[in-house]
């Protein structure tokens, strides 16, 4: 809206004018609106003298002992009355907001956090139910650009950026273990060597995915390559590869056992697993988080655990 029209009304206090003008307006009088709004009479009078000016036409007329309002001062009375509705409609809409009663969450969730992030989601809304949702789930390069873009309200890594512009709060335990097919010829095997491991047919997700980069590291830190026979791009992909006999692959815990019966996948117990890795609330470090975003992560760090582990149960895992 351009502001041209209503310049002059911006930079003189008008606010406060209307204020006293409501009052002298309802009541009929300078001295009882003074004695309403706990003024001295000389300050009303001097309030209702600087909004006169602004207007640019009078605004009261005295008939005997009682103020009436001028024709100008009738149309200022009705939008001054429009006004006053709005903000206190505006601040109910507040009010519903610091009592989460309404307003917005907006999440960006790593793919691994594909099964714990609407549990949490769920959760919350159940609670708050007002309170209205959106969930982005992507790997974790397209994570880093929409949080460099600043597009989320909060952001759900495994393995967070380590810029120091974000602040990174641990959420929940994320161990990372190598699935087989129950029938695999190792899944029987104790303490299966890496180097013997390493010889399995690997699926691996795509280049940007945080769960490679940690694949990547943990070859390089024992001097060996995996044997990479198929690249897949979501870790559903992958579960109906390793179903399917095509190899093995390492993967966040809860992103197949949540809702993998035991019967199907079997975790291969191959030494240095598991891998102990969290999931991280993530931010910019300058960023003003809403009071919907700070009750959600004030629910996730006291709820995730309890209802992750629930959920195992309830599945036998």
């Amino acid at each position: 809206m351009s502001q041209s029209k209503i310049h002059r009304y911006l930079k003189h206090g008008v606010l406060p004018q209307l204020t006293v003008f409501e009052a002298i307006a309802r009541l009929g009088s300078f001295s009882r609106a003074a004695e309403e709004l706990f003024l001295a009479q000389p300050t009303v009078s001097v309030q209702i003298k600087k909004l006169t000016e602004t207007a640019g036409l009078p605004l009261f007329e005295q008939v005997g002992k009682r103020v009436h309002l001028t024709e100008p001062g009738r149309h200022l009375y009705a939008a001054c009355r429009q006004i006053f509705h709005a903000l206190s409609n505006l601040e109910d809409t507040f009010s519903d907001i610091r009592g989460l009663k309404s307003g917005r969450l907006q999440l960006a969730v790593i793919t691994t956090g594909t099964y714990f992030a609407p549990r949490m989601l769920a959760a919350f809304v159940q609670q708050h139910p007002g309170v209205e949702v959106s969930l982005q789930i992507h790997n974790r390069q397209t994570l880093i650009e929409r949080l460099a873009n600043n597009e989320d309200d909060l952001y759900i890594f495994a393995n967070p950026p380590q810029e120091p512009e974000v602040v990174t709060q641990m959420i929940l335990p994320n161990p990372l273990v190598v699935f087989a097919r129950d029938d695999h010829p190792l899944a029987k095997e104790k303490n299966i060597p890496f180097e013997r491991f390493a010889q399995e047919p690997f699926l691996i997700r795509e280049p940007g995915s945080g769960t490679r980069m940690v694949v990547q590291q943990l070859f390089d830190q024992h001097a060996t390559k995996p044997w990479i026979t198929m690249e897949l791009s979501t870790n559903e992909a992958i579960k109906q590869a390793i179903l399917a006999g095509l190899g093995v692959s390492i993967l966040s815990r809860y992103t197949l056992g949540l809702d993998v019966e035991q019967t199907q996948l079997v975790t291969l117990n191959v030494e240095g697993f598991p891998l102990e890795h969290h999931w991280y609330f993530v931010h910019p470090s300058g960023k003003q988080l809403s009071l919907v975003a700070k009750t959600f992560m004030d629910f996730v760090r006291i709820e995730a655990k309890q209802l992750v582990y629930d959920h195992l149960a309830q599945n036998g895992s």
